[in-house]
C-alpha cells in the first residue's frame, strides 16, 4: 500500500500504471469502519488498482462546529487499509486541495440540491461537487463508488458526472448496518452510549413506514413517523421525506409506475444521523 500527500507524486505514480491498468476510487472523510471496507473490497473486485482519498472537505461543512468535531483518525484509518487489498491512498492537506481558496464552485445539479439535505444544509452541495470534481481530475478513475446510506448525494454525483461530462462511472453500494440496523457512520462513534442503544430506532421506524405504506397513505405514514420521534426522548427528528428515486422531489401520492424511499435525518444530542431506504 502506498500512500500520497502530494498530488504531483500521485499523479506520477498512477501515470506509470494505468496504462495497462483500470482504477476504482472511494473517496472517504475517514475515520474509516467496515462500510468504507465494502467499498473497497467492490472496487477491487472490479478494478486493477484502488485508490482511497481521506480528507475532511472543509466546503461541505454548513457549520463549523460540526467541522471541528468531524472525527480525525488518519493512524487508525491507514492501520485499517493495511488490513485489506488497498493499493493506493491519498491524503492531501487542505492546502493541497485548496491552494489558499478555500471557496466551493458553485454547481446546477437541476434542483437535485435543494430537495433535503440542500434545505437544512446551506452550500452543502456544492462543496460535495467541488471536492468529487477535483478528486476526479486528480485520480482519473475509471469507476467510483459511493455508499446509499447518501442517497441524495449518490445521485448529484451521478448528475455531476452527467452535466460536466467526466469519464468516470459512479457506482451506488447498498448501505452497510450493524447487526441492530443503525447504518455505519463514521459520526457513530460520537455517540454516547444511551444515544447508541436509542440509534437503532431510526431504521427500525423507516421500516415500519415502509409496511404501513402498504396500507395507508404518504400523508398519514408522514404523520406517523412524526408522532413516533415526538415520543422519543433520544433522538430529535429533522425531517422525514417520501421521495421520487431519481428527482427526489416529494411524493404526494401512491403509484405503482413510480419509484420512491423514504428519508430521515435526525439529531442526537448534536450529531446528525441520517438514513434512507427503498419503499417500493
Amino acid at each position: 500500500m502506498k500512500v500520497f500527500y502530494k498530488k504531483e507524486l500521485l499523479q506520477e505514480h498512477l501515470a506509470e500504471i494505468t496504462i495497462r491498468a483500470s482504477i476504482g476510487f472511494i473517496p472517504t472523510m475517514g475515520a474509516l469502519h467496515k462500510g468504507h471496507l465494502s467499498l473497497i473490497e467492490k472496487a477491487n473486485n472490479e478494478n486493477d488498482i484502488s485508490v482511497v482519498s481521506i480528507f475532511v472537505n472543509p466546503t461541505q461543512f454548513d457549520k463549523k462546529e460540526d467541522l471541528r468535531s468531524y472525527p480525525r483518525t488518519i493512524e487508525e484509518d491507514l492501520a485499517l487499509l493495511q488490513t485489506i487489498k488497498c493499493d493506493v491512498v491519498f491524503v492531501p492537506s487542505v492546502s493541497e486541495i485548496y491552494d489558499d481558496n478555500i471557496n466551493a464552485l458553485h454547481f446546477d445539479f437541476d434542483g437535485l440540491e435543494f430537495e433535503m439535505e440542500g434545505k437544512h444544509r446551506k452550500g452543502h452541495f456544492d462543496g460535495v461537487g467541488t471536492i468529487v470534481k477535483r478528486f476526479f481530475e486528480i485520480v482519473k478513475p475509471l469507476k467510483a463508488y459511493f455508499g446509499e446510506k447518501d442517497f441524495q448525494q449518490l445521485q448529484i454525483i451521478k448528475k455531476l458526472v452527467e452535466k460536466y461530462r467526466i469519464p468516470v462511472q459512479i457506482i451506488g453500494c447498498e448501505i452497510y448496518r450493524e447487526p441492530d440496523g443503525l447504518a455505519m457512520s463514521s459520526r457513530n462513534v460520537r455517540l454516547t452510549k444511551a444515544q447508541r442503544k436509542e440509534a437503532p430506532f431510526i431504521y427500525k421506524t423507516l421500516m415500519k413506514a415502509k409496511e404501513k405504506l402498504k396500507k395507508d397513505s404518504i400523508q398519514t405514514v408522514i404523520e406517523w413517523v412524526e408522532g413516533e420521534f415526538k415520543k422519543n426522548a433520544v433522538l430529535q427528528l429533522e425531517y422525514f421525506e417520501i421521495a421520487h428515486s431519481k428527482t427526489l422531489k416529494p411524493v404526494r401520492r401512491k403509484s405503482k409506475k413510480a419509484s420512491y424511499r423514504g428519508f430521515i435525518a435526525a439529531f442526537a444530542g448534536d450529531i446528525r444521523l441520517i438514513d434512507n431506504i427503498a419503499l417500493n
